[in-house]
Formats: C-alpha cells, structure tokens, sequence
C-alpha cells in the first residue's frame, strides 16, 4: 500500500506545489526534525517511490535537488545520505563554501524525548520508557489534592526546605526500612526525579577527565548529565543475567573510575537485575578501587515480593551507594518527586548543590506524594501495575519474535523488552516515524550511540492492532539473509568519550 505524500499547501496567489517539490519538503521537515539524522542512509529510490506512490524519476529528482540544497549527499553506488550539520536550517538554501563546523555532539536523543512528549496514543509507542495514562491511577492523585485542598492555604507560600518536606522523608524511611536499606530522614534528599538526582551528583563529584562506568546499553538521559561535566564515559555490557561483572572488573582497573551508575533492579533497557553474587562483587571492586556506586531503582517497584534480585544499597548501608528512587513509573510521569538516600555527609552536599542550582523543589508535589503513600491505597494500586504487565509480557514477547525479532532475555517482572531486529535500528525507527510508531533505537541507549540492531520495547505500549504488521513488514523488506547483526552485545568501553 502507497503512503501519500504530506500535504504542503502553496503559498497564497501561487499554484500548488508539484511532486517533486512536496517530496523535497517532506524530506526536509524529517531532517530538520532528526527523524533523518546526519549520517543516515535515505529510503532507497526504489523504495520510496513505491512507499509514496510515485515514479522513480520523481524520487531522483528530489533528491538531487536536496544534495544541491546541502541536505544530502550521494555516494556512488551506496545511495543517498543525510550531511553532517544538514538539520536545522529552515529555509531551503544553496550549498555554502566549506567552514569550519564546532563538533557535533555524541549524545542525541532530543529526537525520541520529543516525540515522546507529543505521543498522543500510547498504542503507537512501542519506545516510549513511560505506562499509558489509563493505566495510572488518576482518581489517586486527585482524591490527594482535594485533600490538600481542604488545608490550610498558609501552608502553601513559604519557601520550603533544601532537604525536602520532612514528613514526606520520613515516609521514605518507612519505606527503605522494607527494603533493608536504613536511612534516617537526614540522609534523604527531596528531588525534582531522579534526572535532577543524576545531574547533581555529576555536579558534585565528576571532575573534566573522569572515568564515570554506565551501563551499555542504558537509560540515555544519564549521558548528557555527566558529558556535560567533561567526564569519560566507559560502557559496561550486559549478558542476559544481567551486568558482566568480568568484564566490570577489567573496565575499573583500566579506568580507575570516580563512579559506576547502575540499576540494580529491572535494568532500562535490557529488563535483567543484579543478583546476590554479581552485587558483592560489585561492591568489593567499589571498596578495592574507591569509586562511588550510584544505584537507580527507579522502576523497583514494579518488582513483585521475592523478586530474585538484589538492591546495592541494601548490603552497602549506604556507606559508599547513593540510592535513588522515584515515582515517575508508577504514578505519574509528570509528578516529578524523586530522592536520594545516601551518607549524611553526602546529603549534606547534595542539598547544598540542590540550593545553588535551582533552590528548593516545589513542596505542593512532595505533600501530593505524601497523601498518595499514607493513605493506603498505593500499595495496591502498583500490585494492579505489575498484575497487568504480567498479562501482557508474554503476549508481547511472543508478538516480536513472530515479526522476526530476537529477544535479549525474558524477564519476569517490569515493563521493558530488549530485542534484536537484525536491521540497523535508526533507520527501522526512522521508518517507523513515517508510519505513525514511535520506535526507540538501541544507539540511543548506547553511551557513544554506536550503530546497532537492538531496540527497546515497552510491553505496555504494544497493543495497535497494526504494529505487528508493520514490524514483520519492514523487517522482511530490509533484512539480508547471513548479515544478520551479531545478537551479542559489544562492549564500547575502549573507545570512551
């Protein structure tokens, strides 16, 4: 089936815009979007005319007028791809005399947060790292703030404190005691989620030129926190039990890192946890060569009880981990209420970098989350949340591997499914985009986004009934028998930024 250009109208008193000139608009837009990203191999002619409709000599022509134009560049025999420093340039414009460009950076993934932000169907978002809105719990949250409502209105003009609403962490204390991690209110620190928990520790400790281990692959946002403060980012790989500690081991000793970031627990994006063994290694190697663990459990409430995985911060005490959690994945995505559980000397500090960079958080969203934690009804209402991913897990699993995808493991629990399309992922997510799919392409999750074949499935957000058609299409159409892309993952960690 054809899918027809965009619809561009013409600029008033002139005629309608011919084939050629739709096509190159059409391309445009996605470059300057960065659906089509610098270095990104275009459709093929044969392909696009027969996606859009048109006729190959259409095709050609548009593309030769985009190379003239300075958005893409034609290599012999390879095709057409998209020009480094193309995107972002409204107007379409000659080809300038070469200059010197600043260099583009290694972290991009502006792309998928704003699509993600914009998503209106959840159906079509198979890469989006949040649960849909019918899933939360809406009459929750409301039901806390008309109770807040009813309070004094005093209450709501002050200033706040650095550290957070101190009932609020109190509650935190309560909960962490559950998990075996023991932290007085003092060593908990209120944040606007974990994202401003990350940046802050990058702030406080990572110094231009220090090896800072993330996972490889991981949850992306990370990246920029710490390239932000000059720090070199080294990948750890992943096997289908979770992190290669073997290989860990070799990365801190060549490395010697100020800090390793980790999920312990339902790991973004592979799905696997960290088991009994793999965290006293990990802490022995932190103690042996003095780095600092930073444990994001940010989806651990979706582990059920007896969950086989094991928490950092709950052998560690809290002497050398920084626990953070938050409630973005369970409750809302928009209630940004996260903390850290640390040292109190750390705290201390982080409450101080807290003040410098953007004073207190707003106390309104940490006694809304208080309400939602002490008047019982959260508890059940994640068992509802995990209950429902254990229904559609295995339905989803099976749906991509039908289409032709090869999964990296198959978790039991969380809401995340790493899967191998043997195509390179950019351009199968750039494919998606013109579909109507938001796809998250594993380069995104790779600290030096290096090309790759994995992608990252939400199982939540699995369900248009078209999804399973597209993705045996587009795969059956674009893979090559024997050039499968390895189904291991490759470490990067000799190449950091």
């Amino acid at each position: 089936m054809s899918v027809p250009l965009d619809l561009i109208p013409a600029p008033h008193g002139t005629s309608a815009l011919t084939l050629v000139e739709q096509l190159v608009q059409w391309a445009r837009r996605r470059i300057e979007e960065r659906v089509f990203r610098p270095g990104m191999r275009m459709p093929s002619i044969r392909k696009l005319a027969q996606d859009k409709g048109i006729s190959r000599f259409t095709v050609v022509e548009a593309y030769e007028r985009l190379v003239a134009q300075g958005y893409l560049e034609s290599r012999r025999g390879s095709g057409f791809y998209v020009r480094d420093g193309a995107a972002g340039d409204p107007e379409v414009r000659p080809r300038q005399p070469a200059r010197v460009e600043p260099a583009p950076s290694t972290i991009d993934v502006a792309w998928l947060l704003r699509n993600t932000l914009h998503m209106s169907s959840p159906e079509k978002g198979p890469g989006l790292g949040h649960l849909p809105g019918r899933w939360l719990d809406g009459d929750l949250v409301a039901s806390a703030l008309r109770t807040l409502g009813r309070q004094s209105a005093g209450q709501w003009v002050g200033m706040g404190t650095a550290q957070g609403f101190l009932p609020l962490r109190q509650q935190l204390q309560t909960r962490l005691e559950e998990l075996e991690i023991g932290a007085a209110p003092e060593q908990i620190v209120l944040v606007s989620g974990i994202t401003q928990a990350i940046d802050l520790i990058a702030r406080l400790y990572v110094q231009p030129g220090d090896a800072v281990i993330v996972g490889d692959p991981a949850w992306f946002q990370m990246f920029g926190c710490f390239a932000s403060q000059g720090a070199r980012l080294v990948g750890m790989p992943y096997t289908a039990c979770g992190p290669d500690v073997d290989a860990l081991e070799s990365l801190v000793a060549t490395w010697r890192p100020k800090m390793l970031v980790i999920n312990s627990m339902l790991h973004n994006p592979t799905g696997t946890s960290v088991t009994p063994a793999q965290a006293f290694r990990i802490l022995r190697l932190a103690e042996a060569y003095d780095f600092i663990v930073v444990e994001d459990d940010v989806s651990g409430d979706l582990c059920p009880p007896g969950y086989p995985a094991t928490r950092l911060a709950s052998l560690d005490q809290l002497k050398r981990v920084i626990y953070l959690g938050s409630f973005s994945k369970t409750l809302a995505a928009n209630l940004r209420v996260g903390f850290a559980a640390c040292a109190l000397d750390v705290a201390r500090l982080l409450a101080d970098q807290k003040l410098l960079v953007g004073m207190t958080t707003p106390e309104l969203n940490e006694r809304l989350l208080y309400k939602v934690l002490t008047e019982g009804h959260y508890r059940r209402h994640v068992e509802r949340l995990r209950a429902r991913l254990d229904g559609v897990r295995d339905k989803c699993a099976r749906m991509l591997e039908s289409a032709g995808l090869k999964l990296f493991t198959a978790p039991t629990a969380g809401m995340f499914l790493w899967a191998d399309a043997g195509v390179d992922a950019d351009s199968f997510a750039a494919a998606g985009q013109e579909a109507g799919f938001l796809l998250a392409p594993g380069s995104l999750f790779s600290p030096h986004q290096s090309p790759t074949s994995w992608m990252r499935f939400n199982v939540a957000n699995c369900g248009d009934p078209a999804l399973p058609g597209f993705l045996a299409g587009y795969l059956d159409g674009n893979r090559v028998d024997g050039n499968r892309v390895s189904g291991h993952l490759k470490s990067v960690a000799s190449v950091p930024n």
